[in-house]
């Protein structure tokens, strides 16, 4: 059976005038347009396609990859708005509907947010969605303190940035800890920082703990060693200014600096910190 909103590798049963037909198993054949079908295809040939529903619920197929498909979250730009909703492009010949019901804040066109792609049994649609929370955490996180995981900023709080975690559940970076400039529908590496009894995560940008403090701790040496055995910057310092010199926050930078004090290899005073004698 053709999963629709995949990739799917179907066999072609026939090549028509104007295309050809797909064995989309118990979904039926599945219609391929003549301008998706290779020129050196044959029928018992198989082909890797996106399945989807066209206006008249009919399966279609195309071997064009969409920047997204059902079940992921993807940062897609508002190429036409409508009184029914938005459409996003997702690099198919036909847009990506987000109904007015479905935005979490009313969507511009020429703007671009942070959506879950969904297969909606109502319309028997491809749909995308900008109410993010209604798709993320809907099982207990499985995840481990310390865990390196993917991120996907999708949205700014007082508290600081809200994240997807693993395309699964959504977290937390609190504004306290983030020293570079953060914006939605950017991904990056993060960590599983905490994960609370109500099941929320808070989540951090650097590895928690002493994991990367032998690394930075060889990065201030290796900085202090080219600046001529000293460095204007203490536990004291800013931490804009400590991150923007080995890119860590001010408390991996303050455990670093106290593993190399214990090592003897360092003196510490009111104007920075040097190599040791």
């Amino acid at each position: 059976m053709a999963q629709i909103g995949q990739i799917n590798k179907l066999i072609i049963i026939r090549i028509l005038d104007d295309g050809a037909c797909l064995d989309g198993g118990e979904s039926g054949e599945i219609f391929l347009p003549l301008t998706d079908v290779p020129q050196s295809c044959r029928a018992g040939d198989e082909l890797e396609v996106f399945v989807y529903a066209d206006r008249e619920d009919h399966l279609r197929a195309t071997v064009k990859s969409p920047r997204v498909t059902v079940g992921q979250f993807a940062f897609l730009r508002v190429v036409a708005s409508k009184m029914a909703g938005v459409y996003l492009d997702w690099g198919l010949d036909r847009d990506l509907f987000v109904p007015r019901s479905e935005q979490q804040e009313s969507m511009k066109e020429g703007r671009s947010y942070v959506v879950f792609v969904f297969f909606d049994e109502k319309t028997k649609r491809i749909t995308a969605s900008s109410k993010l929370e209604k798709f993320i955490g809907l099982e207990p996180p499985d995840f481990k303190e310390g865990e390196e995981v993917d991120l996907l900023i999708y949205a700014q709080t007082d508290l600081g940035y809200k994240a997807v975690v693993n395309s699964t559940h959504g977290g937390m970076i609190y504004s306290n800890e983030v020293f570079q400039t953060l914006l939605a529908g950017q991904q990056m590496k993060g960590y599983i920082k905490k994960i609370r009894e109500d099941g929320k995560i808070d989540l951090s940008l650097q590895r928690p703990g002493y994991g990367k403090v032998d690394d930075i701790s060889q990065d201030i040496l290796d900085q202090i060693k080219e600046l001529g055995g000293r460095i204007g910057v203490t536990d004291k310092s800013p931490p804009e200014e400590i991150y923007a010199l080995f890119g860590v926050s001010k408390k991996t930078f303050k455990k670093a600096i106290g593993s190399l004090y214990k090592q003897r290899l360092i003196v510490l005073d009111a104007s920075g910190v040097k190599l040791a004698d």
